[in-house]
């Protein structure tokens, strides 16, 4: 079951997570550094990650589960948010370049569906990033953070589900270190906790963060299946220019 959508805002408007959207942040930094000219997609809650890309990129996708819930992103500007299932992007075949995952795979209701179809819209060449709470960490186990819900993965799962689904997984990274305690005393030693734990504890850090690369020498068995949603089109398609070929003015 998601988190809701309010709880999520509030956590990232609360001191402790600020803070760690910030280790977040950095971990993904020594992953993506910049995404010239790409499209990318934010799947689950992004919102907080996304403005740290989006001024590279050709332009820039929050797609929120349905159970979830949405808000409006970006703030003062045209919504680039939707409401989505997991299972059924509204996007075509080889669309997008890159796809950010967080506050989502912990939540699918069929991880390999998800990731299927998440390698059915990403070009050939095209990057995943996943950020999911780690089965080893303290933050998989306090329920007053989102990382305390959902399904925590340790590394080998989430490489070896990676693989089943036609993805080849690459650079990783870890974050969160420090306790998700909200009290001040602990929350300012968060940048000694930091430094010291990605050489002495990085096993146990909050969350687990991996690149993969869709991979495209074995084919993927497509299952046949009625869609069980019903959607109403709020929006007329306008398709998506590939990527050597930019975007009309």
């Amino acid at each position: 079951m998601h988190v809701d959508i309010v709880d999520l805002r509030q956590f990232y408007h609360s001191r402790l997570g600020r803070m760690a959207e910030h280790s977040i942040a950095m971990a993904l930094a020594s992953l993506w550094s910049r995404l010239p000219q790409e499209r990318l997609v934010g799947l689950g809650y992004c919102v907080p990650f996304l403005d740290r890309f989006r001024a590279d990129t050709e332009r820039t996708f929050a797609f929120m589960p349905a159970g979830q819930g949405a808000v409006n992103w970006p703030v003062g500007e045209p919504s680039a948010t939707a409401l989505v299932f997991e299972e059924e992007l509204p996007l075509p075949d080889s669309s997008i370049d890159r796809v950010l995952m967080v506050h989502s795979l912990e939540f699918a209701e069929d991880p390999r569906e998800t990731l299927k179809e998440i390698w059915r819209v990403l070009a050939p060449g095209g990057r995943l990033v996943i950020v999911v709470p780690n089965r080893r960490g303290v933050w998989a186990r306090m329920e007053h953070t989102p990382f305390g819900s959902g399904r925590p993965y340790s590394r080998g799962q989430l490489t070896t589900l990676l693989r089943e689904t036609n993805f080849t997984p690459g650079a990783s990274a870890e974050a969160l270190f420090f306790p998700p305690s909200k009290i001040r005393a602990v929350l300012r030693l968060r940048r000694n906790f930091e430094r010291v734990g990605r050489f002495i504890w990085p096993a146990f850090s909050g969350v687990i963060i991996v690149e993969a690369q869709k991979r495209l020498y074995q084919g993927l068995p497509v299952k046949a299946r009625v869609s069980r949603r019903v959607f109403a089109p709020a929006l007329a398609p306008r398709g998506v220019p590939t990527a050597r070929q930019p975007a009309d003015g």
